[in-house]
């Protein structure tokens, strides 16, 4: 084959002749890459040159500014000494850029994970409000709403040596009951650990994870934060409350709705303030009533309500209806929607309309006529959070609630006046009323009271607040002599005070012990308003009692008779011992500083809930 059939591009015979402006493959490519070279600086320098913006702009769109630099010749003013010092800004603009990089970069390298995740989230949600418009609201109907984290939400390590150890020692504690509930029942609402299995009541219809949710804040406090992130996308893809079940009012709002409240203004994940809100929500229907006395129990679907069968004769109970308040307040303010707020206000018209006997309120209120039931009186069982919640509802308010102030001050004088009594030996206790009659038995749960005398003895009259610490300190020492006279070192649901006894149970239904949180709950408020060792001593005994005889392999169990010599477990591992009582054991062995009392206030279940200061920008107290 010739070699002209090989090379088309060279001159052959039967073309025309080459001329000397002709070129060959080899100069045409050379060529190709020298302007492609080209091309590419010009582009080069329009992009990468300092002032790259204005010469792109410039040389594409015309851009007024580069029109004014170009007129502003000689005649203008501007020249080689304009252009010059315009370089010199650009310059210093880059400088100064890179520098407040430089220091973003660092803060975020000094973040923890979870910290510079929820960073990203709250870009993310900033954008998606400025994009929307829908005035101020999200694609869930909320009002935007600025995240500030209260300060104490975490502390820092004991400096005490053996208060850092006790506390390492609670939460190891915690991590044994939430491994154990993760292991053999996650997702149900509670673990069986001796069958190891799960096990739910009926108080939350066929709402899933109590466990989990009322844990959240418990492991964001203990900065157990895998766990709580393992938690939040349980809530974020589980959490579920269409259904058609009937569920106690009560228990699902202080677990679950104050359980979402707490860990949303712990972490600031918009998740547990939607979920919150939703489910406070379905619970509305609860007011449907003559009165607006909320029911007891509500079907989530149908919206109808009724009362205990057993209440006298369909009251609603004090201590339920009573304990919406706090939880509440925050549900109107992260949802924007008053009906929450008014909801519980309307209960305090309905109760400060009627007569109070010696100035005690029944446990017993019928929700259709607005009249007493039964005229039995508890600060324990039925009644006992209704008097937490008038304290705590002016404290949340930054004290401005006026009314809640009198209400609790007035009930407690009534309470001292008509229920506390001094036993034979000296110990302080808070009896039950029933018309008329007292009966000399006090519960485990009535043990809560030395806890919210002391909160609240800085609030009253000058001449009353050290009687008052006083009243405290007498209910701490008998409920502490309650656990030190049973067998196990655990308290009995209830003990009396008659028939030759004191402090001890006599009635077989009241010997056992459910993990509750009351006893420590006092001894933490008392060691943080005295800082008296003792309260520190008294938890570390019950936590060696926890340990000796409710601990097994499969969690915590609580126990059918405090009196035995061996312990034998009920098999429920209840929510609130993660909830309360170890959060309480765990807030008892810190620092002052750790969830403060100026900034947060607990909700019946132990969720730290923040005081709404109103301040300038009437929003929750942020870290100063």
């Amino acid at each position: 084959m010739p070699v002209a059939t090989l090379l088309p591009f060279t001159a052959t015979p039967s073309r025309k002749s080459a001329s000397p402006t002709s070129f060959r493959l080899t100069e045409k490519f050379i060529l190709l890459l020298v302007f492609s070279a080209f091309i590419t600086l010009c582009f080069g320098a329009i992009f990468f040159l300092p002032d790259s913006s204005k010469l792109l702009s410039g040389v594409f769109f015309h851009s007024s500014a580069v029109e004014t630099n170009t007129r502003t010749g000689p005649d203008g003013g501007g020249g080689d000494s304009g252009s010059a010092g315009n370089d010199e800004r650009v310059l210093a603009k880059i400088k100064k850029d890179h520098e407040k990089a430089l220091l973003e970069a660092k803060d975020t390298l000094q973040k923890r994970p979870d910290e510079i995740k929820q960073d990203i989230q709250n870009e993310k949600e900033k954008v998606a409000r400025e994009s929307m418009g829908q005035g101020g609201k999200d694609v869930n109907n909320l009002p935007v709403f600025p995240y500030h984290r209260p300060p104490g939400a975490t502390g820092h390590e004991p400096l005490d040596p053996e208060a850092k150890e006790r506390r390492a020692k609670v939460k190891e504690m915690m991590k044994h009951a939430w491994d154990s509930y993760k292991r053999y029942a996650w997702g149900s609402n509670e673990l069986r650990p001796v069958s190891k299995q799960g096990h739910s009541s009926n108080l939350f219809g066929d709402i899933k994870g109590a466990t989990i949710v009322d844990a959240l804040d418990t492991l964001y406090i203990m900065e157990m934060y895998e766990d709580f992130d393992f938690a939040t996308n349980w809530v974020e893809k589980n959490l579920d409350f269409n259904m058609n079940a009937e569920v106690s009012v009560f228990e699902v709002n202080i677990r679950f709705v104050g359980g979402l409240l707490s860990a949303y203004y712990l972490s600031g994940k918009e998740v547990f303030r939607r979920k919150a809100v939703e489910l406070g929500e379905k619970l509305l229907p609860a007011f449907k009533t003559p009165t607006g006395i909320p029911w007891a129990l509500l079907n989530l679907k149908s919206g109808i309500g009724r009362n205990w069968p057993w209440a006298s004769g369909g009251s609603s109970i004090l201590a339920e209806y009573g304990t919406l308040h706090l939880e509440f307040m925050h549900l109107s303010k992260l949802s924007g929607k008053p009906e929450f707020a008014q909801k519980v206000m309307n209960i305090r018209k309905v109760l400060n309309r009627l007569d109070k006997p010696q100035g005690l309120y029944p446990n017993y209120l019928n929700p259709n006529s607005g009249q007493w039931g039964q005229h039995h009186v508890s600060v324990g069982g039925l009644g006992d959070s209704f008097y937490e919640y008038l304290l705590k509802a002016w404290l949340m308010s930054d004290k401005n609630d006026e009314e809640a102030k009198k209400m609790y001050y007035d009930a407690l004088q009534a309470i001292e006046t008509n229920l506390m009594r001094k036993s034979s030996s000296g110990l302080t206790y808070i009896a039950e009323w029933k018309g008329g009659l007292l009966e000399h038995k006090m519960g485990h749960l009535t043990c809560f009271a030395g806890g919210m005398i002391a909160l609240g003895a800085d609030g009253a009259p000058s001449d009353k607040t050290g009687h008052q610490m006083e009243q405290a300190a007498e209910i701490a020492r008998t409920c502490h002599e309650s656990y030190a006279r049973t067998g196990l070192k655990l308290g009995p649901e209830a003990f009396r005070f008659d028939g030759g006894v004191e402090a001890i149970a006599t009635r077989q239904n009241e010997k056992y012990f459910i993990l509750r949180p009351e006893v420590i709950e006092t001894y933490m408020y008392m060691w943080r308003f005295t800082h008296d060792p003792k309260y520190r001593e008294w938890g570390w005994e019950a936590v060696q009692a926890l340990e000796q005889h409710c601990r097994v392999e499969g969690g915590y169990s609580g126990v059918r008779d405090v009196y035995s010599s061996t312990p034998n477990h009920d098999d429920v591992q209840q929510s609130f011992y993660l909830a309360e009582t170890l959060k309480y054991l765990y807030l008892l062995f810190s620092d002052d500083n750790h969830l403060p009392f100026d900034h947060w206030v607990f909700n019946t279940e132990a969720h730290p809930l923040p005081v709404i200061k109103k301040d300038n920008t009437d929003r929750p107290n942020e870290v100063e």
